[in-house]
């Protein structure tokens, strides 16, 4: 079993490109691992995307055919080339692979480094992949460490500490350009996780904040939470013009805002579109709007990391040490009871032989006891450096192997259950 992730971010790839690439609602997510499952190369599949990153994250038997088969899949929903793709993409394997993921959940891998967001993302992702029964075992082992590893990174450094997002950098975006922002009329587009923490902010900054959305009840949802007004979706044209600063962060395949909807106003407008595809298409200069994608962030974004660099470099020793542990775990996982049927066969054996012995008249029924005990401390003395060597020198990313051959030098298919002699004691230490 083998670990595969091919990413494509705001490190790799343009705007342009994560649009096409991006998976724009559950539909097309579910449509792709099917696909991905569908492959006897591939058992467990997950995709994660987001404003800045497509992510496809798999378990599979053999790297080189799954990661065709993710290309395969890439190129046909993205309309690229394969050649485009694997020129730009990350691809992280095993080891590797787990390092990523784990970086990703911790915000390590963000444009905005400690950002709050990709954690619920990312959960989102894996409940939408479990869910629907594109993920088992493999991949959910993994998340839950990837999720028990960005918990202590919060906790151990100060990486979080001022909660930050694509969205609150934005902000600060504006108030470089204008100061103040108390008092300004904003229009929030989106009922998602982005739109709520803009709205919070927004409010914070003592900005009147509408929120709009094409189903008004989430909208309302929104506007309670963040004590803003609500404005029915079909006025868009109109609210547009009455809002100095726009935010949009919506699902849409298409843009919804054009050309033909922008009139021109008395007042400087300032326009954030934060998804993936973009919600706004249109020659902002020839309107005097400033409109800044989310790749136009990036020199708020450079500081934010600057600021962080040591938080950072403390945080990627937890997460070493947290896939090391994690590699530990599965070889654990996989190993012990392979060590534990070998004691309980070599303990049935001896106690039989011990039986044997007595009942033949070898040894005097008096002595059954410390036969038994002495048969068994010989088989546990015989088997302890055996147990050992498959605890510490067994490579996790060949144990299969090895359980495959125990379980062939065992004959387990046709082997006896033996699971009743559970008082056996199996060392796992010196």
């Amino acid at each position: 079993m083998h670990y595969l992730i091919v990413s494509f971010s705001h490190k790799n790839s343009t705007l342009g490109i994560r649009e096409k690439l991006a998976f724009v609602d559950e539909t097309a997510q579910l449509n792709a691992m099917k696909h991905l499952n569908a492959s006897p190369c591939i058992s467990e599949s997950m995709i994660l995307s987001t404003c800045n990153r497509v992510e496809v994250f798999c378990s599979c038997n053999d790297t080189e055919s799954a990661k065709e088969e993710l290309f395969f899949l890439l190129t046909r929903h993205s309309g690229l080339s394969h050649t485009e793709l694997y020129s730009r993409a990350d691809i992280f394997d095993d080891e590797g692979g787990i390092h990523h993921l784990f970086s990703v959940a911790s915000s390590l891998d963000s444009m905005v480094v400690g950002e709050t967001q990709i954690s619920g993302q990312l959960k989102d992702a894996f409940k939408l992949s479990q869910e629907n029964g594109y993920s088992a075992q493999k991949i959910s082992r993994a998340m839950n460490y990837a999720f028990k590893c960005a918990a202590e990174v919060r906790n151990a450094t100060n990486i979080s500490s001022k909660p930050v997002s694509v969205a609150s950098v934005a902000i600060a975006k504006i108030k470089e350009s204008v100061g103040d922002v108390s008092g300004k009329k904003a229009l929030v587009i989106g009922s998602g996780e982005m739109s709520v923490i803009t709205c919070k902010h927004l409010t914070a900054q003592g900005v009147d904040v509408t929120v709009m959305n094409r189903t008004f009840e989430k909208a309302e949802a929104i506007a309670r939470e963040c004590n803003a007004r609500v404005r029915s979706f079909e006025e868009i044209a109109y609210a547009i013009n009455e809002n100095e600063l726009l935010f949009t962060a919506t699902g849409s395949i298409t843009p919804i805002i054009t050309e033909e909807m922008i009139k021109p106003t008395t007042y400087d407008r300032y326009w954030f579109d934060m998804a993936v595809p973009r919600d706004i298409e249109c020659e902002a200069a020839l309107w005097s709007i400033k409109l800044f994608y989310v790749d136009d962030l990036k020199e708020i974004v450079s500081e934010n990391i600057a600021l962080r660099e040591d938080e950072a470099k403390l945080s990627y020793v937890i997460i070493r040490r947290h896939v090391t542990l994690f590699f530990e775990w599965l070889k654990t996982l996989s190993v012990e009871p392979l060590i534990k049927n070998m004691y309980l066969r070599a303990s049935d054996a001896a106690h039989q032989e011990a039986s044997r012995v007595i009942d033949k008249g070898y040894v005097s029924k008096e002595y059954e006891d410390a036969l038994h005990k002495a048969t068994l401390q010989a088989i546990k003395r015989f088997l302890h450096p055996f147990a050992e060597r498959m605890r510490d020198g067994s490579d996790p990313m060949r144990v299969d192997a090895l359980i495959e051959s125990m379980s062939f030098l065992m004959n387990e298919e046709e082997g006896s259950d033996l699971s009743q002699n559970s008082c056996i004691y199996y060392p796992k230490g010196k």
